[in-house]
């Protein structure tokens, strides 16, 4: 399966929203690294990641959102996830990466 990434910048409340559909895996995770690195070039704000549509994801995919999420801290800013499927929350749960990132 394939990631597509959909993003647009929300001036009303400063933040990137992010839509992830298909699956972030050891493929696809260095796209998701490449979009979310060059939306913090462009503007440093919190990332709001729609999960309505992601159906996968895998240790390297958790990995670059922590990267990313380790950047953020630093400036202030967070990953807000939303929406996540049923298998998506309970990863997070289990790895206790549901603590760290904001869960909408």
């Amino acid at each position: 399966m394939s990631l597509n990434i959909k993003k647009a910048f929300e001036n009303e409340k400063n933040l990137w929203d992010v839509e992830l559909i298909g699956e972030v895996d050891i493929y696809t995770a260095g796209d998701l690294k490449q979009v979310l690195m060059g939306l913090l070039q462009e503007k440093e704000a919190d990332i709001r990641l729609n999960c309505k549509e992601l159906d996968y994801i895998d240790s390297t995919g958790l990995g670059v959102l922590i990267g990313i999420l380790k950047r953020l801290k630093n400036i202030e800013k967070q990953i807000i996830i939303v929406n996540p499927k049923d298998n998506i929350s309970k990863l997070l749960k289990i790895t206790g990466l549901d603590k760290i990132f904001i869960m909408e």
